[in-house]
């Protein structure tokens, strides 16, 4: 595999949620986290405990004493990840899924931790009614949350910048984190949270006393992320590309629902294979080329990458690699087939 390594002319990085993964992702030779969910965080013990305080809250100080208790977990999971990384880059992607799938929905769980948060069922019901949504994965998720509540974005970043300046201080590791906005689609939504994430990681490492360097991005997963690529390049320090909603968004169906009539485009050969698992090249990939040759016009240093499930499908890594992008994240044990993708078409369409 090194030798494939040699040829390569993208790197190879990894999708990875906790140490574990992430320590696994870097033994199958992975060069970096192309995409750290942080939600996945939120959802054991104690965590998912004080999440629900966070959303039943209903003012920003009780917001603020629920995030408070979160943010300790957040921060030795990214100290964790980084060590595990041995100082290779890590993309820390913010809260993108809807409040609400935080929530109970059976009635006799939501009696239960309306006894344990100390509050009546019909208080909990009201929230949960309140962030009832008709199409949640177009709804208020992503950067919209952050928008709403600012202090989410503000905890996510403390925690981000200090675990960075507790490895760094032990000196075996400089970390530069990465961190990714998700869901923008306009500009001014992408200024307005990285303006929360620079004004706390600023204050935090001049507190400190210590240098260090940390970039902001986003993902492109909204079509209008990548017609206004020239935009939103003007505020951010990287793209990656989120493939798995880009494809949703762009073809107007949810990957949890098509596969009710997938079968029958097959069958009559409307489609020739899952959009979800090979790169759409034709409408998707039009939408990623134009946002990397817009994004790049506008911003030249901008580092484009691509964190959807579509990063370990070889023919749409040979795609990633002829658009220009400077790597493809993937699941961990999909890591040596995209290395070996990568230089596949690195032989076969060669980059000046």
């Amino acid at each position: 595999m090194g030798w494939a390594d040699s040829f390569r002319q993208m790197e190879v990085w990894t999708n990875a949620d906790t140490p574990h993964d992430a320590a696994q992702g870097f033994s199958f030779g992975a060069q970096g986290i192309g995409l750290c969910r942080t939600e996945h965080m939120f959802f054991e013990g104690e965590r998912i405990k004080a999440m629900r305080e966070m959303i039943v809250a209903d003012n920003i100080d009780d917001r603020k004493k629920a995030l408070a208790k979160i943010l300790p977990y957040q921060q030795g999971d990214f100290e964790a990840i980084y060590e595990a990384m041995e100082g290779c880059p890590v993309t820390i992607r913010f809260l993108d899924p809807p409040l609400h799938e935080f929530l109970p929905t059976k009635e006799e769980d939501i009696q239960e931790i309306a006894n344990e948060m100390g509050i009546s069922v019909e208080r909990l019901h009201a929230v949960i009614a309140g962030l009832h949504e008709f199409n949640p994965m177009m709804g208020h998720r992503g950067c919209r949350l952050a928008v709403s509540y600012p202090e989410i974005a503000e905890m996510q970043t403390t925690a981000v910048i200090n675990a960075a300046i507790n490895v760094t201080k032990k000196g075996k590791y400089n970390i530069t984190p990465l961190i990714m906005i998700p869901l923008v689609g306009e500009v001014k939504e992408l200024k307005y949270v990285k303006d929360v994430v620079t004004a706390t990681a600023d204050r935090i490492i001049k507190e400190a006393g210590v240098e260090l360097k940390y970039l902001v991005g986003t993902m492109i997963e909204v079509p209008r992320a990548a017609v206004t690529a020239d935009e939103i390049a003007t505020e951010a320090e990287f793209f990656s590309f989120g493939t798995n909603d880009l494809t949703q968004m762009t073809f107007g169906f949810s990957r949890d629902d098509a596969g009710k009539f997938l079968d029958y485009y097959y069958e009559s050969k409307i489609y020739e294979s899952d959009p979800f698992a090979h790169l759409d090249q034709k409408g998707v990939g039009k939408l990623v080329d134009m946002a990397c040759k817009l994004g790049r016009q506008a911003n030249p240093a901008l580092h484009l990458g691509i964190c959807g499930e579509h990063g370990g499908d070889p023919s749409s890594v040979e795609f990633f690699h002829r658009v220009g992008l400077n790597y493809v994240s993937c699941s961990p044990f999909r890591v040596p087939i995209a290395r070996l993708a990568a230089a596949q078409a690195a032989i076969k369409y060669p980059r000046a």
